[in-house]
């Protein structure tokens, strides 16, 4: 039995208006009618069908001025596990790590410079199990760990910023963190999620403690990144934080359900690009995951997917499928973050010496 097409919401209005309805759409929802598309590689269209992947890329411009334009390249990699969540843990990890280096391939074959994947990308997102001890293994070490040395060979051939979302290990405590390797391929360092929901199946407070890396922002070779992981996108504080550090690009990696707020994923990071002047990065993976635990409860959690990237300006491009493991990319003139500020004058009249007398008064 044929099962039905997954549709994403820009599939659903599009094939719902004429094209008026469409153009109008296009112009209110993704603040623009044109969406910069660009032309990709007959090569790279070629592999992605041939290991079952689609690519979309698109381009954010800033207005000409007296600066040169400071463009990159970034892309963002969605996709499901490879493997049954009871097959060898080992095994799990390098199907995926194959699964992802033939899109990473793709991205450096169209000139991606930064590029980050999911939250703990390389394997089952199984927290719900609320099982710890027989998920181990897939707790790394940041710098020496599988993960983080699989990526650091790929960044220096590639010449290409990796941001590595992982389950970090550290002296027996665990983190969910993500990693920064630069273009020549070294170890940059890690911000740790700050920020852990405790809300129905997404319970994580039992399995990694709550950040206590602050707010870096990483002065790559090509921009200044920093990333909020999953679930600090509820919280507008920690947005603002990586703007005040100087972040151009923050990345917003995730693993969640549909169930799980999808009704306002296309909504945190879109504001947050807005009220802090710098481009949001939305990546969340895909695919159904199955688990079985000790005691034989059966566990299924199914994920939407729908990457997209948002500028400064509003701006927001299509999302990737709900469905399907997919590499977008998107060519960003970095300019655009100070021409919004200087037009918009929120961070001068951002007024943080009174927000900081009150949360000073209401955290004591």
């Amino acid at each position: 039995m044929n099962s039905q097409p997954v549709y994403n919401l820009d599939e659903i209005i599009k094939n719902n208006l004429d094209s008026e309805q469409w153009k109008q759409f296009k112009r209110i929802h993704y603040g623009r009618i044109d969406h910069g598309e660009l032309q990709l590689k007959p090569s790279t269209i070629e592999e992605s069908k041939k290991n079952g992947f689609e690519v979309a890329a698109f381009s954010v411009d800033a207005a000409k001025e007296v600066r040169t334009t400071n463009i990159v390249k970034v892309g963002l990699i969605q996709h499901s596990i490879v493997l049954p969540t009871n097959e060898p843990i080992v095994a799990q990890k390098r199907a995926v790590f194959d699964k992802v280096e033939k899109i990473i391939q793709s991205a450096a074959a169209e000139g991606v410079q930064i590029l980050c994947l999911q939250e703990t990308w390389y394997m089952p997102f199984f927290l719900c199990t609320r099982e710890k001890q027989k998920w181990e293994e897939f707790a790394e070490c940041p710098k020496q760990g599988q993960s983080t040395q699989f990526l650091r060979k790929l960044a220096k051939k590639y010449n290409m910023v990796i941001v590595s979302p992982i389950l970090e290990k550290d002296e027996g405590v665990w983190w969910n963190t993500a990693i920064v390797i630069d273009a020549d391929g070294e170890y940059m360092g890690k911000h740790r999620k700050n920020h852990l929901p405790s809300v129905g199946s997404f319970s994580e407070t039992p399995y990694y403690a709550p950040g206590n890396t602050g707010h870096p922002v990483f002065q790559t070779k090509f921009a200044k990144i920093a990333v909020n992981i999953c679930y600090g996108r509820h919280h507008a504080l920690n947005w603002l934080m990586f703007a005040l550090n100087g972040a151009e690009i923050v990345f917003n990696p995730a693993a969640t359900i549909s169930e799980f707020g999808e009704s306002f994923w296309g909504i945190e990071a879109r504001n947050a690009a807005i009220a802090n002047g710098y481009f949001c990065c939305s990546i969340n993976r895909v695919g159904t995951e199955r688990f079985t635990t000790t005691t034989n409860q059966d566990i299924t959690r199914s994920y939407y997917g729908s990457s997209y990237v948002t500028a400064p300006n509003g701006c927001r491009t299509p999302g990737l499928s709900r469905d399907k493991d997919g590499l977008l990319i998107v060519k960003m003139d970095l300019n655009l973050c100070r021409q919004v500020k200087d037009h918009w004058g929120f961070p001068m009249t951002s007024r943080l010496e009174l927000y900081a007398k009150e949360l000073r008064d209401k955290s004591l």
